[in-house]
């Protein structure tokens, strides 16, 4: 079993920043692959960005590389998402999740947090 919880989201200004936090329980952190999802009203959950268990390896999609990096602390069971250049499409809810791999499908995720609400104001 494996609890998550998000913080670090607000309101911001376009071309603004934010980083999100994700904090996981279990001793077994380190062996999860983590990503980031997010959900805004009316659409689907999108994949944001994933990382493995050692943070060697990452994957964006399309639409944030380049503003947002992934990375993670084992020592602290923490995942972060650092987002820069802030759109107003980027408002939404935000979710870490769980998974054995990196995968964009959010299926492949067995754990998911409650969500941080990131809103970009134009």
């Amino acid at each position: 079993q494996v609890q998550l919880v998000e913080s670090g989201g607000g309101l911001v200004q376009a071309g603004g920043s934010l980083r999100l936090s994700c904090a996981a329980s279990g001793r077994t952190f380190s062996t999860y692959a983590m990503g980031w999802f997010r959900q805004a009203p009316g659409k689907e959950r999108e994949f944001v960005a994933a990382i493995n268990w050692s943070g060697r390896s990452t994957n964006y999609a399309d639409s944030v590389k380049g503003r947002f990096t992934i990375s993670r602390d084992n020592g602290k069971n923490k995942v972060y998402l650092q987002m820069n250049s802030l759109k107003p499409e980027d408002t939404a809810v935000y979710y870490c999740a769980v998974s054995t791999e990196i995968y964009r499908d959010y299926d492949r995720y067995g754990y998911w947090g409650q969500g941080t609400q990131v809103t970009v104001s134009s």
